[in-house]
Formats: C-alpha cells, structure tokens, sequence
C-alpha cells in the first residue's frame, strides 16, 4: 500500500519521520525520496538480516536516515519526543522472510520451527509448543487466530511432541492437516496454528500496544501516525487505541457509563472513517496485499504522550 500510505503521510521537506518496521525499506526509500532534499527518517527494525538489506538499499540516503535494529515499542528511547511529522507501522511479515523456508514462518518448503523476527536471542516456536499445555496452546490458537479448532490440535500437539518433538514446519503442518482434513478449502488448515505462534513468539499484540503509545511520544502536534495491519486481532488493537485516544471524554473505571463521563480534550482525532484498502491493481500484483488495512490518526495539542 506504498501509494496510500504517502497519501496519508504527505512527506514533506525538512521533516522528520519514522518507519517502525523498515522490512525491504520500500516505505523508508519513498518516505526519504518525498521528503528531500533535507527530510530525515529513523527506520527500526528487530530483523538483522532487514536492517542489513535496509541499510544497502538506503546508502545513497545515508547522512538523513538512522537505521537501527530495535523494535518499534522502544522508538521513544532514541527518537526524541514531540519531533517526528508522521510514523509508519507496516505490521506482519515481509516477503523476505516467508520465502526463507529456514526462517519458519511459513510450510510451503520444510525449515526449522523458529518464527522468530529477532535472531539474537528469545524463544523459538518448536520451543515453545515443546513445553506449554494444551490449555495454554488452545488459548493462543484461538485469541491470535481464531482457531475454531483450537482445543483438538492442541490436544494433537501435546500428544505428537510424547512421541516426537516437533521441530520443523511440515511436521507441524502435516500434524494439524491430520487432525482437521482441508476438505476443499482454500487456505491450509495450518495457516491459522502458524499465525497465532508468530504472534505469541515475537509478542506482537504486546509490541504493537507499546508502539503505538511510543508513536504518540515521538509525533508533534498535527503529526500522524499510519497502521496497516493484516490480521483482525492486530486491527481491533489499533482501532481500539485510536478510539480511545480521538474520544472526547474519560472514562472512570473498567466500564464506560454515560453518565459517568468526564469530557476532556482528546488527544487525536482520526483520519481514516473506515479502513483503506489496497486497490485491486496491487492484490493482482501482489496477493499478499488483499488483507491489509490501513487506519490514520493526526495527534493534536494537549494529547497524550
């Protein structure tokens, strides 16, 4: 969504901006080229492997980006606050690293049960599927994925990994495909299981909570601050923190009772009604496109921090 996320961010010269999740440094080249000649961008990234890539692809902009391997959540620790004109957070995955089959982010070739985005340390999915119980799996299938099917693979899983320990894709794949046949569907019956470890190893929904408040840390008033999700779980996230941020009242305790409000100044208001979605051109180009959704949100004066 290069071509929507430049509309909405409306790089200009001499500002400043950041990119949350440099991946192949599309956004990053864009962002730097529309903002020249003086336009600075910072661009994190927690992938070495995309930092390195982001670095080469952005040597001609050196001396007006900073590239820094990071997650995005700890923007506010290096970006001063109160600077930046407008933030990207391209969630998900990049291409790079689901066409790594060592990566394990995907099952279309056989790779180790890894997922993670960060190399340097934490724990990997055959890791993690090796030691939690089956309760604990069938909660994250279902709250990352949606996985109607959680308790029974889960079940599979723990009772599989007695007999051998899962530790590559086609074996986790091959595993959840026993236990619930595709009968003609058209997605794997595993690309949900995969989803929700992704999520659960790299603390997506933890990160992207942090983020987003580090994002209205570094923003200046009128800044925005651009989502483009592509799971519902991360969706509902970021149109729940927008709500609350643009609304024009506090609310006192865990729920909110009209006549308990308190009217207060919001800190943002938001851009996008509804979601932006890719336009059919791209999902032709690219069908990895067709579940992005990108919302907008313009801090303003006397907001949150």
């Amino acid at each position: 969504m290069l071509r929507e996320v430049l509309e909405w961010l409306q790089p200009r010269v001499g500002a400043v901006f950041v990119d949350g999740t440099a991946g192949g440094g599309g956004h990053c080249a864009a962002i730097l080229e529309a903002s020249g000649p003086t336009g600075r961008l910072w661009a994190f990234d927690r992938d070495g492997e995309a930092v390195a890539a982001v670095r080469e692809r952005l040597r001609d902009f050196s001396e007006r980006v900073e590239v820094v391997q990071s997650n995005f959540d700890r923007m506010a620790e290096v970006v001063p606050a109160g600077t930046v004109a407008g933030v990207v957070l391209d969630l998900g995955m990049s291409s790079p690293q689901l066409d790594q089959p060592e990566r394990g982010f995907g099952f279309l070739h056989d790779g180790a049960l890894d997922m993670r985005m960060d190399q340097r340390g934490g724990m990997t999915a055959a890791q993690f599927l090796a030691e939690q119980p089956a309760e604990e799996l069938a909660r994250i299938f279902w709250e990352n994925a949606d996985e109607r099917d959680s308790r029974r693979i889960a079940k599979a899983i723990v009772a599989g990994r007695s007999v051998r320990p899962l530790v590559s894709t086609l074996q986790l794949a091959e595993l959840v495909e026993r236990v619930c046949p595709r009968r003609g569907r058209k997605s794997h019956p595993a690309t949900r299981v995969f989803q929700a470890l992704r999520i659960e190893v790299n603390d997506e929904i933890g990160s992207l909570r942090r983020g987003l408040v580090a994002a209205m840390t570094v923003l200046a008033d009128r800044g925005r601050l651009l989502v483009v999700t592509f799971d519902s779980l991360a969706d509902r996230v970021t149109k729940g923190f927008f709500r609350d941020v643009s609304r024009e009242y506090e609310v006192l305790g865990d729920v909110d009772v009209p006549m308990l409000r308190r009217p207060r100044v919001p800190g943002a208001r938001v851009l996008t009604r509804k979601a932006v979605m890719p336009g059919e051109s791209e999902v032709r180009e690219n069908p990895r496109a067709r579940s992005a959704q990108l919302r907008v949100l313009e801090k303003m004066g006397n907001g949150v921090k």
